[in-house]
Formats: C-alpha cells, sequence, structure tokens
C-alpha cells in the first residue's frame, strides 16, 4: 500500500466505529435527532473551516438530492440499529455495493453483467443467513438493507454529479442531511439535549472523524489510486465494525450469522474485483 491507500484504510476503520458509536448514543438520543445532531456539527465545522468555498449556488440543487439520499440512507441505518446489532448494520450497510450496478442501470442506463446478479444473489443470501434465516428478514435488518438501497442510489448520483466542484457538494449534501433530519426530528421525535457524557463521545466521534475528516480525506487522496483498490479498501468497513462491535459491546455472531456475514462479504467482493 501507498501512502495515499494508507489513508483510505484508516478512513475505512473511522466509519467502521461510527457503527458501535452510534449503537451506544440510541440509548440516550431518539435515532433521527442523533443524525441532527451529528449532521449539524458537521456542517458547522466544515463551515467553518473552509469558509465560502463551500456555498457555491451551482452545486446547491445537486447537494439536496445527494442529502435526500443521505437523509434516507442514514435514517433507515440509524433506525434499524435500534433493532438489529452494530455488527450485523456494518454487514447489511455494505449491501450498497451489489444495489448499485441496478440503480445505476434505471438512472445511466448502464449495462448489467451477469456477474451483478450472481454478487447480488450470493449477498442477499448472506442477509437472510445473518438475520437469523427465518421465514422474515428481521425488522432492524430489513431496514437497513433499505439503507443501503438508498446509498446506493447517492453513489450512483456522485457519479452522475462527477464533474461539479467536490467540496461544495459534500458540503451541501451534509447540510441538507441535516435539515431534513432537524425537521423530521421536530416533527415526530421527543426533544432531547443529552447531559451525560457518553452520547456526546458518540455525536462528535461521528461528526468529526466519521463525517468531516473522512469526507475530507477521502476527496483528497482517493484521487491517488485507482477505483478499483479504493472499492476494495472500503469494503473492509463492515469488518472493522464487527471488530470494534466485539471489542467495544461485546458482541458476537452464531455460526449461522457468521456465514451470512461471510456470504454478503464474498457478494461484495466478487462486485468490485477486476473483469
Amino acid at each position: 500500500m501507498n501512502r495515499s491507500e494508507l489513508v483510505l484504510l484508516a478512513i475505512t476503520a473511522m466509519w467502521g466505529l461510527t457503527f458501535p458509536a452510534m449503537k451506544v448514543s440510541l440509548d440516550y438520543i431518539p435515532p433521527i435527532l442523533f443524525l441532527a445532531y451529528r449532521f449539524g456539527i458537521a456542517s458547522l465545522l466544515m463551515l467553518t473551516i473552509f469558509r465560502s468555498r463551500v456555498l457555491r449556488r451551482e452545486t446547491l440543487y445537486e447537494g439536496f438530492l445527494l442529502g435526500l439520499t443521505l437523509f434516507f440512507g442514514h435514517g433507515f441505518q440509524i433506525v434499524g440499529l435500534k433493532y438489529t446489532t452494530a455488527s450485523n448494520s456494518a454487514f447489511i450497510t455494505s449491501l450498497y455495493v451489489v444495489f448499485t450496478p441496478f440503480i445505476a442501470y434505471f438512472l445511466l442506463g448502464e449495462r448489467i453483467k451477469a456477474r451483478d446478479i450472481l454478487s447480488l444473489g450470493i449477498a442477499l443470501t448472506g442477509l437472510y443467513l445473518i438475520s437469523g434465516a427465518g421465514t422474515r428478514v428481521s425488522y432492524g435488518d430489513f431496514l437497513t438493507a433499505l439503507c443501503a438501497v438508498s446509498f446506493a442510489f447517492q453513489i450512483v448520483l456522485v457519479q452522475k454529479f462527477g464533474e461539479k466542484d467536490y467540496l461544495s457538494l459534500a458540503f451541501w449534501q451534509i447540510f441538507w442531511n441535516f435539515l431534513f433530519s432537524l425537521v423530521f426530528a421536530l416533527l415526530f421525535e421527543p426533544k432531547v439535549f443529552p447531559r451525560e457524557i457518553l452520547p456526546w463521545l458518540g455525536l462528535i466521534y461521528t461528526a468529526i472523524f466519521g463525517t468531516v475528516i473522512a469526507f475530507t480525506l477521502q476527496v483528497k487522496y482517493q484521487k491517488h489510486t485507482t477505483a478499483y483498490k479504493a472499492a476494495l479498501i472500503y469494503s473492509m468497513e463492515p469488518i472493522f465494525g464487527s471488530l470494534s462491535a466485539f471489542i467495544l459491546l461485546g458482541e458476537r455472531f452464531t455460526k449461522r450469522a457468521l456465514a451470512g456475514a461471510f456470504l454478503i462479504m464474498a457478494g461484495v467482493w466478487n462486485e468490485i474485483r477486476k473483469n
């Protein structure tokens, strides 16, 4: 690995650690209100650091669309996290990789390959196993699968808007995510301002490290490696998430869930391997 790829690996580890950080914080803060706090702090930090550079109007509409997909993605993810484990959430979220080609077909007209269908089948089998292999997927795991679909939309739209200024685009999608979360939380959730230190540690970590630092380093260093290597590095996120959940929360996989996690990763890696 060169320096840029090591930085991307560090970013992936940061993202993995957000799963137990969010899980713990949900004992103190309603889920969507947590997102409002997280992305509000992140928006304020980006505005403080980059100032007027992130306020370009030409990316406002595209940022709105990206922010909408992120709101649904993070919303489904964090509500689902109330009903499933941090480890399950991390692995199921990674399904966005196998959903992306199908979203790209509808939005960009890109051709679906046989490998895409195979990867989806393998990964969905893994979802069935990791969710308990019952007659239905658990509620929390189902919501997290919807989160993966939303993130797949976000990825395809990022590709579609690829010629726009990346820094202002990153800011607007974070800001709109904050605004959507804030409105939803004010309308449908209790107003909570946590006084305990633990939820604030989760908020500060996810806002600063999981959002501002990770986004900034990603756009700075990803261009110095290939898209294939970047995707392979990012696919390690659920492994980091599961390890951190084991160390911090004591979560363990059953044998069936472990087989499901393996199949999800097999589907993801089959999708991102070189042609």
